[in-house]
C-alpha cells in the first residue's frame, strides 16, 4: 500500500493559518479533502504552508549533459496531461533525454515530493551508519531513542523499521476515523517527548517483529528520529552535509517540520524536479559525492533490492524503496510524485504532479507504470 495521507500535517495547517498565493488556506486540513486548485496551488510552495526546515545547497552544481531526444511511440503531452504532471525529466547516462512542465510549472521551482522523502530518509540511515553513528540495521532501535522502552518496539531492529516489517499494530485507513493515521495527526505528545515517539509507543503488537509487511509512514517517521538522535543533526542539516552541498543540488530545498519541531521525515521534501533527477543520479553513481563515498555499495545493494514481501507479483520493499524483479526500483509519492531508477540502463525518470485522487492503483498508477517500460524499452542497457 502506497501512503494515502500527510502524517501530520493537519494541525500544522490549523496551527499555521497561512495563506496560499493564489487563495486562502482550506477550511479542511486534510491534504485530500483540498480542491485539486487549492492542491496545485499548495504542492508548489508547502513553506508557506506549514512551518520547514530549509536544506542548504552548495556552490557547485552537478551538470546534467544535454542527450538525444527520446523516441517514444507516443504523445508526450496527452501522457502529462492525463497524469496532471506538473513536471517530467527522464535522465540517461547522466543526459537530459526529455524534460518538460505543465501546470504552470517550470525548473526553477520547488514541488512537494510526499512519501519520495521516505527514500532520502533511507539514505540517511545509509550515511548515518558510514559514519559510525549507527552501529549496525541490526541494532534494536530503543538503543537509539530511549523513549521507547517499555513499547511494542522493545525487540524491533533498524531493520525491521526500514523494511516496514515491526509486527507492529498500525492502521492507515484513511476512511477510518479512529485510524492510527486520523488519531496520530491529532495527538497531543507526552511532555518533552518527540509527537512521533510519544505516539508510537503507545501501539500494540500484532504478528512477530519481522514476521509481517504493513506500510506505516509512522514509522518511517520514527527512523527519522532515530537517525537525528544518532546523529545529533537534523535531518535538513544531514541531509544538506551528506548530500545536498556535496553532490551538487541546483537549489535548496524545504522539509517539512512536525508539532514538536522535527521534520515529517516520512514526507514532504520540497525540491526541484532536476534535483530529484541528481538523487536519482547519486544512486545511480554508488552513493559518492565528489569521489567520497557518503553510502557504501552494499548499503545501496540491500536498499534497492526487495527485503520484504509486499503480495504483488514482480515487486517488493527494500530499505523504504518500493522494488521491481527486473533490478530497477523506485521512490513513491501519493497524487503522481516519482524517482524510477533502473541502474543497467543508467536511467531516471522523475516525475512531480497533482493527480485528481491521492493514488489510483487502477488508472493513472497503472499508465505511470507503462510509461516507465515504454521508457525502458526505449533505451538500451549500458554496460
Amino acid at each position: 500500500m502506497i501512503n494515502r495521507t500527510l502524517i501530520g500535517l493537519g494541525p500544522l495547517l490549523l496551527a499555521a493559518g497561512l495563506a496560499f498565493a493564489q487563495g486562502s488556506l482550506p477550511a479542511n486540513p486534510d491534504v485530500l479533502f483540498w480542491s485539486q486548485a487549492e492542491r496545485d496551488t499548495a504542492f508548489r510552495q508547502m513553506e508557506k504552508v506549514a512551518p520547514v526546515h530549509t536544506v542548504p545547497a552548495g556552490g557547485s552544481v552537478h551538470q546534467f549533459a544535454k542527450g538525444a531526444p527520446l523516441k517514444l511511440s507516443l504523445d508526450i503531452d496527452a501522457y502529462m496531461a492525463s497524469q496532471r504532471a506538473a513536471g517530467l525529466i527522464v535522465v540517461q547516462d547522466n543526459k537530459i533525454r526529455l524534460e518538460k512542465y505543465g501546470l504552470g510549472f517550470d525548473r526553477a521551482s520547488r514541488w512537494t515530493s510526499f512519501s519520495v522523502a521516505k527514500s532520502f530518509t533511507s539514505s540517511l540511515v545509509g550515511a548515518a551508519l558510514h559514519d559510525g553513528a549507527i552501529k549496525s540495521v541490526d541494532d534494536k532501535v530503543i538503543d537509539y531513542i530511549p523513549d521507547l522502552k517499555g513499547s511494542a518496539y522493545d525487540d524491533v531492529t533498524v531493520r525491521q523499521l526500514l523494511t516496514m516489517t515491526s509486527g507492529v499494530k498500525w492502521n492507515e485507513d484513511y476512511t477510518d476515523p479512529k485510524s492510527d493515521v486520523a488519531l496520530f495527526a491529532k495527538h497531543q505528545p507526552d511532555p518533552g517527548v518527540d509527537a512521533t515517539v510519544s505516539y508510537m509507543r503507545r501501539l500494540p503488537r500484532e504478528a512477530p517483529a519481522g514476521a509481517k509487511w504493513l506500510y506505516k509512514t509512522g514509522e518511517t517517521n520514527l527512523i527519522g528520529v532515530l537517525v537525528s538522535q544518532a546523529t545529533g543533526k537534523t535531518l535538513s542539516a544531514y541531509l544538506s552535509e551528506k548530500i545536498w552541498k556535496p553532490y551538487g543540488m541546483e537549489r535548496e530545498a524545504v522539509w517539512m517540520i512536525g508539532s514538536t519541531g522535527h521534520e515529517i521525515s516520512g514526507c514532504c521534501v520540497s525540491a526541484t524536479l532536476r534535483d530529484y533527477a541528481r538523487i536519482g543520479q547519486f544512486i545511480i553513481e554508488g552513493g559518492k559525492a565528489h569521489g567520497k563515498e557518503v553510502l557504501t555499495k552494499d548499503w545501496i545493494s540491500h536498499a534497492t533490492t526487495k527485503q520484504a514481501d509486499i503480495g504483488a507479483p514482480g515487486r517488493g520493499y527494500g530499505y523504504q524503496w518500493w522494488t521491481y524483479d527486473d533490478g530497477s526500483f523506485a521512490a513513491l509519492g501519493i497524487f503522481g510524485q516519482s524517482i524510477f531508477i533502473d541502474p543497467k540502463r543508467k536511467l531516471i525518470i522523475a516525475t512531480s504532479g497533482d493527480w485528481p485522487t491521492a493514488t489510483d492503483r487502477k488508472g493513472l498508477q497503472v499508465a505511470r507504470d507503462a510509461f516507465f517500460k515504454a521508457v525502458q524499452a526505449a533505451v538500451p542497457s549500458t554496460p
